[in-house]
């Protein structure tokens, strides 16, 4: 799946509300027995016991999906990645939550630089100029006299308020 642009608020915000509306985690990969006593690859609230429990003798209450049902045969995808796809589903309930937040954090820390920049450019007379200003003057005592000094990236690079040298 190929991303269209950046992920919106609103977008974000959906994901968020799939994560409140379901199970709540962790999830864990049971690797249990069907029916016949066939491997049954399952995402369960509570953990593996290592007994590989065949069907009444795990409670199917606990059972959030299924990756792998062999008898009656329903739940078998063709690449047989049923670990793996167990594991996938188990894993994002406890990573996605971490992942909305990260998104959220690092977009309030660009929010922050963002602004952050805006008035160090604002009180060094860096700033993009007004609309309807005349480009080719800074105001006397707002900017650098040299044509491109405060303007685009190589004004920025040699900047001392970005905290960086031309270089």
């Amino acid at each position: 799946m190929e991303a269209a642009g950046p992920m919106t608020d609103e977008e974000l915000a959906a994901i968020e509300e799939l994560v409140e509306a379901s199970t709540p985690g962790p999830w864990h990969v049971r690797l249990l027995h069907d029916d016949w006593a066939m491997s049954l690859v399952a995402v369960s609230t509570t953990p593996d016991t290592g007994r590989g429990e065949r069907r009444p003798e795990f409670g199917h209450h606990e059972i959030v999906a299924a990756t792998l049902i062999q008898q009656p045969r329903y739940a078998d995808v063709a690449d047989g990645r049923w670990d793996e796809n167990a594991r996938f589903i188990a894993e994002a309930r406890q990573h996605v939550p971490q992942l909305i937040a990260e998104v959220r954090r690092l977009r309030r820390l660009l929010a922050e630089s963002g602004n952050d920049h805006a008035k160090t450019e604002a009180a060094h007379g860096t700033a993009e100029p007004e609309a309807g200003r005349d480009h080719a003057e800074p105001e006397a005592g707002h900017g650098p006299a040299e044509p491109g000094a405060g303007h685009g990236p190589e004004g920025l690079a040699a900047s001392p308020a970005c905290g960086q040298t031309a270089g």
